[in-house]
């Protein structure tokens, strides 16, 4: 733990111009920049942190999503904890944020503070977003629904190569009906480090070895939807290796600041599953 009063610094990944929280944790940062569409003046009225100073991957950003700004953080940011989060959804404190409730207001009186956060620090190495629960679906037949399986069939074969003491922890994680989504996490800076050293690692291993299917960004992002599974293999082998305790780890509810369109998304679901109609827009 880093004492009473750690600095916690969670970025925010944006890639066009949102409101944002005012508490000091948070730090925009504008991902993608290196490729943005947004002209140089555009991009500077944004007045968010740029991804393509220092250290950076941002010209990747259309596989990697938010994880451009990962990236930078860890080699660009001092904190003695580090997170993720985006521009439309925070972690919370909150059980329910009552719809309907005012932007501004939920990004000032909602969201996770720093106040919180180093609370939390006291108790806790690892936060992260309540599992998202398939039920009816396990990640993989999920993700191979959706998505593509040669996506996570090829970042088994770099997982096995490569780090092969994390093979038990990933067949584990692909038979699981739930799982730690959207690439949020605030941790202990000393993780975040073990923890993208070997995330970026893997990822750089499968540029080369996915195709993305032409003419289809959406599907394009893998690299990014892959981290998203794989992270919950990183943290399973990190419990049973005894690096991470249990009760280390907390769940916070996640805020979502704009509308969900769950027939669209219910629907598009079971277009996947019984169609192969493959996924080709957020929700």
């Amino acid at each position: 733990m880093a004492g009473n009063n750690p600095k916690i610094q969670v970025i925010v990944a944006a890639h066009k111009l949102y409101p944002m929280p005012t508490d000091k944790m948070y730090l925009p940062v504008h991902v993608g920049a290196a490729i943005s569409d947004l002209s140089d003046n555009e991009a500077d009225e944004l007045g968010f942190t740029k991804d393509n100073t220092g250290d950076n991957i941002s010209d990747k950003n259309a596989q990697y999503c938010e994880l451009t700004g990962l990236y930078w953080a860890w080699k660009n940011v001092k904190a003695d904890y580090l997170g993720l989060v985006h521009y439309r959804r925070y972690f919370t404190r909150y059980r329910f944020v009552a719809k309907g409730k005012d932007l501004e207001e939920v990004l000032s009186e909602k969201v996770l503070t720093m106040r919180q956060a180093r609370i939390l620090a006291e108790h806790y190495k690892v936060i992260v977003p309540e599992k998202r629960r398939y039920y009816i679906e396990t990640l993989y037949s999920h993700y191979a629904h959706t998505h593509y399986a040669e996506h996570l069939d090829k970042a088994r074969e770099v997982i096995s190569r490569k780090y092969p003491a994390y093979l038990d922890s990933f067949d584990e994680v692909m038979t699981h009906t739930y799982g730690y989504m959207f690439n949020m996490m605030l941790m202990e800076r000393h993780l975040v480090n073990r923890y993208c050293k070997w995330l970026f690692d893997i990822l750089g291993e499968l540029e080369g070895r996915i195709v993305s299917p032409e003419n289809d960004p959406y599907q394009g992002r893998y690299l990014g939807r892959i981290a998203e599974i794989i992270f919950n293999v990183w943290l399973d082998h990190q419990v049973r290796t005894g690096a991470i305790g249990e009760d280390e780890i907390k769940e916070l509810p996640c805020v979502f600041t704009e509308k969900v369109n769950w027939v669209k998304k219910g629907s598009a679901f079971l277009r996947a599953k019984f169609l192969k109609k493959k996924y080709d827009t957020s929700f």
